[in-house]
Parts: C-alpha cells; structure tokens; sequence
C-alpha cells in the first residue's frame, strides 16, 4: 500500500466536506473492493473518508410502499430482516446468496451498488425494481445511475446515503455463478409493480442493463414461455476465458426464464 491520511467522520455533512476538500480522496465502507486494490497497488488515494461510523446511513425502514435502506447496511441484515422478506421477498433471497457469510458480514448495500461491478448482484435488483438512489446531493432513478462499468452518476464530493426500493407485486431473481469464483457470469431480476414490468440483466455486459423486448413480452404474457424465444444480442457482452459472449447471450434468456418462474 502507499501512504495515505484516514478520517472516520461521524456524519454525512462531516463526510462530504472531506471529499470536497480532496479530490483525491476516497471513500470506503466495507472495503471489498477499495482494500484488494490498494493492496496490489492498483488505487492511490491520498486519504480514505471510512463513512461506517455513520449511523444515519444505516437501517432497514418502511415508507409508505417502499422499502429504505441505508447505504452502510449489510448484507447480512438485508437478507435476515423480517421487513424486507415480508415486502420484498427476493431482496432477502439477492443478500442472502452474495459471497460467502464473511462477506454478507462486512460488505454493505451502497458499497456495491455504487461500485458497480458488472458481475455484482445488488445493481440488477436495484434496476428490476425501478429504485430511487438517494445521496447527500439528490435523489436519483436507477435509469440514470448506472452509467458503465465501475461508473455511476455519483459525483467525486457525492455519497450514496440510502435506496429506496418500490414494493412490487411480484420479483425473481436467478443467476449463474462461475463455478470457481463464484461471481455472476450472468443473472436476470425480473419484477411486477408500481414501476411497471422491468426486466435487469447482470454480469453478461459490462454494466447492468435492462432487456426490453422481455419486458415487452412479460407485460403482455407474465410466464417463462413467454421470454423462452427471446435471444440477448451477444454484441458488447462481456467474453472471457470463462464465457463468450455468445455462451452469456444464452444464459440471459435461461436466467430471465428462471427468475420468472421464482417470481410465480
């Protein structure tokens, strides 16, 4: 690691201030991420802003017919909580399956979402559900956040405070792990609700990305049949040694079906 200052502010005004006052400053939460790369020297900070000891970004609360969560939620509370599993099922189910029981334990929702990894689970629902992104700044629709790969609409002084998620009528969520790194290779959130029939495919391109023509196809037919003849266009897809991006244009339309059917 190189030398860097570190701050622990304890709230978002205090936070902020410090971003502002260092462009190259970064903040950190869980560190998943931010940690490995200063590790390999791959990111070189002049200070880390630390936001966990900042109590207001944290908690799981309902509003009206939407579900908050605090950005320094973890993992583990998002999939335990008897108010996410009672509005949103498939919430819980995404937060559950993410990494192992060490990394549910540390990392936290606004950390990945606004990492934006293409492989992460947490974006894919945010779009699914057609969620509000809310920071120090504004609040943002899921639309107009996610902009590239590892991008978003944050700006360098902006912190991701909370989301809040719409309660469908229905949602599923399916993905296809690599065996070895169990990162998505590809996943597809799917929803019923108040934001209409949304259709979120992850880990196959390099930003999480919505399939109309399945939305299209599930508004008019909600059934697995219904996407079964629909094939992703493998152009700028992601393609690896673990997967072309032919193999992830098949797996969108296999995890879109099996989302489908776990929404019922």
């Amino acid at each position: 690691m190189y030398d860097f200052a570190y701050h622990k502010p304890s709230s978002v005004a205090d936070a902020v201030k410090l971003l502002a006052a260092d462009p190259d400053a970064k903040a950190v939460s869980g560190g998943h991420t931010l940690i490995p790369a200063l590790k390999h020297r791959l990111n070189k900070p002049t200070s880390l802003v630390d936001l966990s000891g900042i109590a207001e970004m944290k908690g799981i609360r309902r509003e009206g017919n939407a579900i908050v969560i605090g950005a320094l939620t973890k993992h583990e509370a998002v999939a335990t909580s008897a108010e996410v599993k009672a509005a949103i099922p498939v919430l819980a189910f995404v937060a559950k399956h993410i990494g192992d029981t060490q990394v549910r334990n540390r990392g936290t929702l606004g950390g990945s979402v606004a990492n934006n990894d293409p492989a992460a689970d947490y974006p894919a629902a945010v779009l699914g559900l057609g969620a509000t992104v809310h920071t120090s700044k504004r609040k943002v629709a899921a639309d107009e956040f996610f902009l590239g790969m590892f991008t978003t609409a944050l700006e360098a002084d902006e912190i991701l405070t909370a989301i809040s998620f719409p309660i469908p009528e229905k949602a599923g969520y399916a993905k296809m792990r690599n065996p070895a790194s169990r990162y998505v290779m590809a996943g597809a959130f799917v929803s019923k609700g108040p934001m209409g029939v949304r259709v979120a495919i992850n880990g196959a391109g390099p930003c999480v990305f919505r399939q109309a023509a399945m939305e299209a196809a599930l508004s008019a037919n909600w059934s697995a049949d219904a996407v079964a003849a629909i094939m992703q266009d493998a152009d700028g897809l992601n393609s690896d040694i673990h997967g072309s991006a032919e193999y992830r244009a098949h797996l969108v339309t296999v995890m879109a079906k099996r989302a489908v059917l776990a929404a019922g």
